[in-house]
């Protein structure tokens, strides 16, 4: 009897002890990605000068607050940092010698890997370049490939062991690039195929027995654009392509297009893959939760990932965070509350979704003077900005000018002009039946109407391919179907407008890359040929000789040319206080 209740005492500890190693055995992993920052690191907007709810400071409070409560937390990074709040400019371009604030900030966080994205490449090899270096984690992207070694110019993959995990993160960023910025941004790289590119790393990866396979893509999703198109251009969004076609992530995180994700996809090879975006500007964070049941070396068998996306905004700003940077902070204070000069009366970009605008005008007047060109074209870069009457500050220019494009002079019939205005407005404009119609092209509902939610009707394009056009003089008839809406009358110092003559036009370097498509699928001109008809280059960004003319004038005398107009002229009239408000909420022009 003892001798049997001895065994089965052995039993139960054996049955304890083993139970007891399984849940040692077990680990878990939480990684965590922030995407397309675009500057927001300090909780507040330089640009408008007001307080923000969220930024990197606000993100540390809860990465610090998760690395207490988990038992590993990897930190991942998608690109996407360097433009959109002086913050950055400041540290890209005014003082190169101080080390950089997002450089400093990102180290401070304790980043293990980050993608580079395609608004960091915009800032130039002077930059990035110098990122790569000041960074404690490496930069990745496999398909930005190094012409002269053919191999890539950046990291593509990195192997990080954590909680004795072994994590491999393979880095792409979207191959659109060359259609947005000038080449001497990239020299010396080329953008290859993400999911040839994918392929090909694979695998070496997997020779590397990585517990986890991680993708980290500045790439949009769309989990319908699961094949490469059959259009020669590279595809801008190409996460869906490598997540359908490439067996072996087990998590990828997506960036880029500004918008959040967390869904289940299942591949190819019938495997699940989570995929996760954080968003924008530093609004939210991904995290990816993962339970390793036990640490055999069996592969992913038993893993167990769950998604959710953090809403910053619920976190107050990290007091070290905020103490640490103060002396930065106040440097790039200084530098956007500077007064260059005067506006002598209240310019907006809500106008110029309705006509001329003196907001638009102040550009094409800026970009013809620059260049000497015949023809400028121009448009609103952001949806609902405003420069007050009064002291202009650097700040301002911001607002004015939101993107580090730089200014082209190029070559253009006349008929590429008309065909590229058409391209335009055909964007811009509802075709109108009637008077009750909307003027511009909104989102619409199934019900065929305009879908309003609490902050207004949206635009069906973006505000920044609303190029219109100065130095000629046009209608627009809105009753008129797409590709015959414009009537260029003449140029607007009385020559005659032809359309076999070759024309010297003014236009940021976005555009004048193929950007929007106004260039390649409205004009028609073959995207390889586009640098061809390049005649100049401005060397800095167009915002900064804006800046430096406002200085040397004193003062902005708001005025518009005029040079064109929207018909039938009382279908307009009554279409637009009705699409302002539905907008803006109210109708007030400035």
């Amino acid at each position: 009897m003892m001798l049997r209740v001895f065994k089965l005492n052995i039993l139960l500890l054996i049955l304890i002890l083993s139970s007891s190693c399984n849940k040692a055995g077990q680990r878990t992993i939480s990684i965590l990605e922030t995407t397309d920052l675009h500057g927001v690191i300090l909780p507040y907007d330089f640009i408008e000068k007001q307080e923000l709810d969220v930024s990197l400071a606000g993100s540390m409070s809860y990465i610090n607050l998760l690395r207490k409560e988990k038992d590993s937390v990897l930190l991942l990074d998608n690109g996407d940092n360097l433009q959109g709040q002086p913050a950055v400019y400041y540290y890209n371009f005014i003082d190169t010698l101080t080390p950089h604030l997002l450089a400093e900030a990102m180290n401070l966080m304790k980043f293990d890997a980050g993608t580079v994205g395609n608004h960091d490449i915009e800032a130039g090899h002077s930059v990035y370049d110098r990122m790569a270096r000041l960074y404690d984690f490496p930069m990745l992207a496999a398909n930005a490939i190094n012409i002269k070694t053919g191999k890539p110019y950046f990291d593509p993959y990195v192997i990080i062991e954590k909680n004795k995990i072994r994590i491999a993160v393979f880095g792409l960023v979207t191959p659109a690039i060359p259609k947005w910025l000038p080449r001497e941004l990239y020299s010396g790289i080329e953008f290859r195929d993400m999911t040839e590119t994918a392929k090909l790393w694979m695998p070496e990866i997997l020779r590397e027995k990585p517990d986890l396979v991680v993708g980290l893509f500045h790439s949009g999703w769309n989990r319908n654009e699961l094949e490469n198109n059959d259009t020669g251009q590279p595809q801008e969004n190409g996460s869906a392509s490598v997540a359908w076609n490439v067996p072996g992530f087990d998590i990828i995180f997506t960036g880029h297009d500004h918008r959040t994700a967390n869904e289940k996809f299942i591949n190819s090879a019938g495997d699940t893959v989570l995929i996760l975006n954080g968003g924008s500007h530093s609004e939210n964070i991904a995290q990816a939760d993962i339970s390793f049941p036990s640490l055999k070396k069996n592969g992913s068998k038993g893993i167990i990932i769950t998604g959710k996306i953090i809403p910053v905004k619920d976190f107050k700003p990290d007091n070290e965070f905020l103490a640490r940077f103060e002396p930065q902070n106040k440097v790039i204070s200084d530098y956007v509350n500077r007064i260059i000069g005067t506006c002598e009366a209240t310019i907006s970009t809500r106008d110029a979704l309705f006509g001329p605008s003196a907001f638009v005008d102040l550009i094409h007047s800026m970009q013809m003077e620059i260049t000497g060109a015949d023809i400028s074209f121009a448009a609103p870069l952001s949806f609902d900005v405003s420069i007050a009457e009064g002291p202009v500050t650097v700040s301002d220019m911001f607002k004015l000018y939101k993107y580090e494009n730089m200014l082209y002079t190029m070559n253009l019939t006349g008929e590429e002009i008309d065909k590229y205005l058409e391209f335009s407005y055909g964007g811009w404009l509802n075709t109108m039946k009637s008077q009750n119609d909307n003027l511009l092209e909104l989102r619409l509902g199934k019900d065929g109407k305009p879908v309003v939610t609490e902050e207004g009707a949206w635009l069906r394009n973006q505000s920044y391919n609303f190029d219109s056009a100065a130095g000629i003089d046009y209608v627009v008839d809105a009753g008129k179907p797409d590709g015959e809406k414009v009537l260029i009358r003449s140029m607007s110092d009385g020559r005659p407008f032809l359309s076999e003559i070759t024309y010297k036009v003014a236009l940021n370097s976005h555009r004048g890359n193929g950007g929007g498509g106004h260039l390649t699928e409205g004009a028609l001109i073959d995207m390889n040929d586009l640098s061809s008809r390049v005649i100049s280059s401005t060397e800095r960004d167009l915002r900064y000789y804006i800046l430096k003319s406002i200085e040397e004038k004193g003062k902005i005398k708001p005025f518009t040319f005029n040079n064109w107009s929207i018909i039938p002229e009382r279908w307009v009239k009554n279409a637009i206080p009705r699409d302002y408000k539905l907008l803006f909420g109210t109708y007030k022009t400035n």
